[in-house]
C-alpha cells in the first residue's frame, strides 16, 4: 500500500503542476501582466543576478527576494534562466570592478556595514543583466532614495522587484507601437536637456520631433499629422502660441490625443544668478496659455513657491585647484513627494523642482489627481521678484511659509470640452469636435523637471545631480508619466504592487546578542542531554535483574 501510494503521489505531480503562495501579499503570485510578458520569451532569456557573495543580512534578503521571483517566472516560462554571480569573486581590484560597471551604466552601491558594534565599508553590485539574443538590458535592483537607511532601500527594493524584470522583459520581447511626438518650434529645451528622458523612452515608443511652424500656412495638415501621434511633450516651452497652434492641439485632444505639458510662467534661471553678480529678477512669463489650461480645470499663476523642504544649490568658493563646492538650502528648488497613491507616483523617490509655479485646480466634469505638491510649509511669492544668493545666508521666518501644500503636477483625465467651443474658430478645422473622447493631460508646473544636467556636453541621467551626487525621483516620475498617459496599465499596475518586508531590529539585536548566543548553545545542549538520560533510565528499568 505504501508502494501504491508513493507511485499515486508520483504520477499527480507530474500531471498537475501547481505552486502555492502562502505570503499574506501573495508576493510570489505574479500579475498577469507579468505573465503575459514573459510567456512572449519563445526563445532562451539569460539574466546575470551580480547578487553573490558575503552580504549585509538585509541584502541577503534583496538577494533571496530576487532568487525566489526568478523561480516564480522561470515556472511561467522555461526560457526564463538566471545565474548568480560574484563580480569580485576571482580576486579582482573591486575599484576597478566597480568603474566597469560603472561605465556600463551599473553604478555600484557603497555601504555601510555594522557588525559587532564596527562599521566597515563595502561596495555591492545591486544589479541584473537579462540577455534575449542581440540584446541586453540592465535591471536596477535597488532603489535610490534621499536620507532613507538601507533597510528602507531594500524594502522598497523588494516591492519594485517584479516591475523591475517585467519591465525588462517587455524592453526585450514587446515590439514597440505607439508614437510619441516631442514639439519643437516654441522654444522648448534644447535636444542635449531632455537626451536622457528621450532615451528613456526610446525603448517602449517611437520618438519623432514635430513642430508647429507649418500652422500658420497648412493648419488642418498639420493637425492630421500630429493625429498619427500617441501622444505630444512639451518640455518648457518659452514663446508665446499663437490662437491657430492652440486650436491644433485643442482638436488633437478632441481626438483623444494625449499631453504632457512641462511649462511654467516664471521665467528663472539659476545660471541668471552666476552671471549678474549674485542676484536675477524672476519675471512672469505669458505662453498664450491661460485659457488654454483654464477651460480644462486649471490655472498655473504667475508666483513662485518656495519650499522648506528642498534641494540645495551648489556655489564655489575659492579658486583653481583650491576650489571647494559647497551645498546651501535654496528654497525655490522644492522637492516634491506625492500626497497619493497615484501608481504613477507610488513608492517613488522625491522629485526635485526649480522654480516652480502654483496650480490652482478649478471645478468642472473633469477628474483631476494631484500627483506632485510642495510640502505644507510652503511659500507663494509674486512676480516679478528679484532673487539674490544672498538669501542663503538669512534664516528662513518660518511665519511665512504657511501657503499649505501647493499643487505642481496635476493628472486630468475624462471628457474635455473644446477651449474654442462657442468662440470665433482661427481657423475651420474639418470636423471640429468640441467635445473630446476619454483622453489624458498632464500638466506640471515646472519644465527642468525633464532637463537632464550636463557634463563635458554630455547627458547625464534626468535626475542625477553631478555636484551632489543626489539621484532624484525625476526620470521614473516622467517614464511612469508616460506609460500611464499611453495607457500601459500592465506595468503600472505591477509598479503599484504592495510587498510588506520585516527586517530584524539592529539595536536590539546589539543588545540581546550573549542572551541569544547562550540559548542557541545551551538549550540544545541541555534537550540533548534530558532525553539521554531519561533514554538511559528507561534502558536501565527495562533491562535490570529482578
Amino acid at each position: 500500500m505504501l508502494l501504491l501510494a508513493i507511485i499515486v503521489v508520483n504520477v499527480l505531480s507530474y500531471t498537475f503542476y501547481e505552486r502555492f503562495d502562502l505570503t499574506e501579499d501573495k508576493r510570489y503570485t505574479l500579475s498577469e501582466a507579468s505573465e503575459e510578458i514573459v510567456s512572449k520569451a519563445e526563445a532562451p532569456v539569460i539574466i546575470d543576478v551580480f547578487l553573490e557573495g558575503e552580504f549585509p543580512p538585509e541584502f541577503r534578503r534583496l538577494q533571496v527576494e530576487t532568487r525566489q521571483l526568478l523561480e516564480e517566472f522561470a515556472a511561467v516560462n522555461p526560457q526564463i534562466t538566471f545565474r548568480f554571480t560574484n563580480p569580485l569573486e576571482e580576486g579582482g581590484n573591486a575599484n576597478e570592478i566597480a568603474t566597469q560597471f560603472y561605465e556600463m551604466g551599473m553604478t555600484p552601491a557603497r555601504i555601510n556595514v555594522v557588525e559587532n558594534g564596527r562599521t566597515s565599508e563595502a561596495i555591492v553590485f545591486p544589479w541584473a543583466m537579462a540577455n534575449f539574443g542581440s540584446k541586453s538590458v540592465a535591471i536596477p535592483l535597488l532603489k535610490n532614495q534621499l536620507g532613507a537607511t538601507t533597510e528602507d532601500r531594500v524594502a522598497a527594493s523588494v516591492q519594485q522587484l517584479e516591475y523591475a524584470f517585467a519591465d525588462a522583459f517587455s524592453k526585450l520581447l514587446e515590439p514597440k507601437g505607439k508614437k510619441v511626438a516631442v514639439m519643437r518650434g516654441n522654444g522648448e529645451l534644447q535636444d542635449q536637456y531632455i537626451a536622457d528622458f528621450v532615451r528613456s523612452i526610446q525603448e517602449y515608443y517611437y520618438i519623432a520631433p514635430f513642430t508647429l511652424d507649418s500652422v500658420a500656412v497648412n493648419p488642418q495638415g498639420t493637425l492630421e499629422q500630429l493625429k498619427e501621434y500617441d501622444l505630444v511633450i512639451e518640455a518648457k516651452p518659452t514663446e508665446p502660441y499663437t490662437e491657430a497652434e492652440k486650436l491644433v492641439l485643442d482638436q488633437y485632444l478632441m481626438s483623444g490625443g494625449k499631453q504632457l505639458w512641462l511649462v511654467e510662467h516664471a521665467a528663472m534661471e539659476t545660471d541668471s544668478l552666476f552671471s549678474s553678480a549674485g542676484s536675477a529678477f524672476a519675471l512672469p512669463r505669458d505662453l498664450n496659455l491661460g485659457d488654454f489650461f483654464f477651460k480644462y480645470g486649471l490655472r498655473i499663476n504667475p508666483a513662485l513657491v518656495k519650499d522648506l523642504y528642498s534641494a540645495p544649490i551648489v556655489l564655489a568658493t575659492g579658486s583653481g585647484n583650491d576650489a571647494q563646492f559647497n551645498p546651501y538650502p535654496w528654497f525655490y528648488f522644492p522637492l516634491s513627494s506625492s500626497p497619493t497613491n497615484h501608481p504613477v507616483v507610488n513608492n517613488l523617490e522625491a522629485v526635485k523642482f526649480e522654480y516652480a509655479s502654483p496650480m490652482d485646480v478649478l471645478e468642472n466634469d473633469i477628474k483631476k489627481t494631484v500627483l506632485l505638491s510642495t510640502s505644507p510649509r510652503s511659500e507663494v511669492v509674486g512676480l516679478p521678484r528679484e532673487i539674490s544668493l544672498e538669501e542663503i545666508t538669512a534664516e528662513p521666518d518660518l511665519s511665512e511659509y504657511t501657503s499649505g501644500e501647493q499643487p505642481l503636477a496635476v493628472m486630468l483625465e475624462g471628457e474635455f470640452n473644446s477651449v474654442y467651443e462657442n468662440r470665433v474658430l482661427p481657423f475651420e478645422p474639418e470636423n471640429f469636435r468640441s467635445k473630446s473622447e476619454e483622453t489624458k493631460m498632464l500638466v506640471i508646473s515646472d519644465g527642468d523637471v525633464i532637463k537632464n544636467q550636463l557634463q563635458r556636453g554630455e547627458p547625464l541621467s534626468l535626475g542625477f545631480d553631478r555636484y551632489t551626487g543626489t539621484t532624484y525621483g525625476n526620470r521614473e516620475f516622467l517614464l511612469n508619466a508616460v506609460n500611464y498617459l499611453l495607457d500601459d496599465r500592465g506595468l503600472i499596475d505591477i509598479r503599484s504592487k504592495e510587498v510588506k518586508i520585516a527586517f530584524l531590529d539592529l539595536e536590539q539585536v546589539e543588545e540581546q546578542r550573549t542572551f541569544w548566543q547562550v540559548m542557541n548553545i545551551l538549550l540544545p545542549l541541555s534537550v540533548l542531554a534530558l532525553f539521554a538520560g531519561l533514554f538511559s533510565i528507561l534502558r536501565k528499568r527495562k533491562y535490570i535483574k529482578r
